[in-house]
């Protein structure tokens, strides 16, 4: 949780589980508990969103992930998220795809960049559920097309 707000109590965690459900319910897709197999163990989420807030970029789907911290650096964040958009643009046919964060979030940054989402300054924004002068307020905006993705020699 470096680059958020702050901790979720126990009954926003549990909140955030029952929206996470909802979302899979009403759009078909969702937030994906990601574990690792050797261990049977949950260690984070990667999958996609639909953000309920507005901002320039919205209406979109995004890309996102969160992993517990003991698992940072071992190219998981990027397996997921290769994953999730070879679904997302193969499956669901999606044009397109955002991602964000704040501007020091390098980690996830290079995430954003492996799986070759660029970013235009011209496109950051204050993330509006956020007070101005919060020092997380600033947001990046990362961008990848599909067609952006299928000619990646990577995929």
């Amino acid at each position: 949780m470096e680059f958020m707000p702050r901790l979720l109590s126990r009954e926003e965690s549990d909140a955030l589980i029952d929206d996470i459900e909802s979302h899979f319910r009403e759009r078909g897709f969702g937030l994906c508990a990601a574990e690792l197999r050797q261990e049977h163990s949950f260690v984070g989420y990667v999958g996609l969103a639909v953000p309920r807030f507005r901002a320039i970029f919205t209406p979109c789907v995004e890309i996102g992930w969160r992993l517990s911290a003991e698992y940072w650096g071992q190219g998981l964040a990027t397996e997921g998220a290769r994953g999730i958009a070879r679904y997302a643009f193969g499956i669901l046919g999606l044009k397109d795809l955002v991602s964000f964060t704040v501007p020091g979030n390098w980690r996830s940054r290079r995430v954003m960049e492996k799986l070759g989402m660029t970013h235009n300054p011209a496109d950051d924004f204050d993330h509006p559920n956020l007070p101005q002068g919060h020092s997380l307020c600033r947001h990046v905006l990362y961008r990848i097309r599909r067609t952006e993705f299928e000619s990646a020699p990577f995929r």
